[in-house]
């Protein structure tokens, strides 16, 4: 009878321990998913922080550290836009007897007349800074909007010497634009307009070279230039010319991974014969 009640007593003494650990765990894990979704909480405000697009006056203010860091008399020339317009509202107010009102209202526009110099200013900075590397015109031509179609790579490229031919297919026709020395990039613009030609009998090609020469065109000018060439074509007849441009592009045999076109050497010992 001892013995029942003694083995009852310990059998009831180990199912409270059991729960008691059991519990223990249970709190163990309630308190790890709760510092797991802390986490997890935290990595997402980081991750929302970090992708943040920053704010405009914040964009403004990098535009223009940029700018005066290229060009430090775009504080001047904002500050005339500004009082031009000041002065504007002012002369225009006297002669309504309303000079108040005017001047009030002409504040806004001169803010936005400064803004619009900083931005023209700022794009001839963004120019200056790229000018000289390789892929230059091609950023050049990113800018352009809508009505063009560009390939992001260029059409054809010395490994050599690095200079290159962007395309531009418009409604003033297709547009080579080179970026090199002239003399040096003649070669390769001509042979590939004369591939374009063979395909394209009816299409005017034009070349535009990039640079600080004579017949060259700046960086920052170039989209203008773009713009103010003739329309000879359709919006149609623009997509069938790209598309043909494209077609003809998928027939090149393509570059095999893993090889560096610029490093790539022949095979000296298999020209020889071994």
């Amino acid at each position: 009878m001892a013995n029942s009640k003694e083995s009852a007593a310990s059998s009831s003494a180990s199912t409270r321990e059991r729960l008691k650990a059991v519990k223990a765990e249970q709190r163990s894990r309630r308190q790890q998913d709760k510092d797991r979704a802390k986490e997890n909480k935290a990595e997402t405000k980081a991750r929302k922080k970090a992708t943040k697009k920053p704010g405009v006056f914040k964009q403004l203010g990098e535009v223009f550290s940029m700018t005066r860091a290229h060009d430090p008399k775009v504080v001047l020339w904002m500050s005339l836009a500004f009082v031009a317009v000041l002065v504007i509202g002012l002369v225009v107010g006297l002669l309504l007897n309303n000079w108040i009102t005017w001047l009030l209202i002409a504040i806004p526009f001169g803010l936005l007349a400064a803004v619009v110099i900083m931005n023209r200013m700022a794009e001839k900075a963004a120019f200056a800074r790229i000018d000289g590397r390789p892929g230059a015109a091609g950023a050049a031509l990113s800018t352009l909007r809508r009505g063009w179609i560009i390939p992001e790579q260029p059409v054809a490229v010395s490994p050599k010497t690095q200079d290159a031919v962007f395309r531009a297919v418009g409604r003033p026709g297709v547009v080579l634009v080179t970026e090199g020395p002239t003399n040096r990039v003649r070669p390769l613009v001509e042979k590939e307009r004369r591939n374009m030609q063979r395909f394209l009998p009816n299409v005017p090609i034009q070349v535009l070279a990039t640079g600080h020469g004579d017949d060259q065109i700046e960086l920052h000018q170039l989209s203008k230039t773009l713009k103010r060439m003739k329309k000879t074509l359709t919006k149609q007849e623009v997509q069938a010319v790209d598309k043909r441009l494209s077609s003809l592009g998928s027939t090149k045999m393509p570059i095999p991974k893993g090889i560096d076109p610029y490093r790539a050497r022949p095979d000296r010992k298999s020209m020889r014969g071994r």
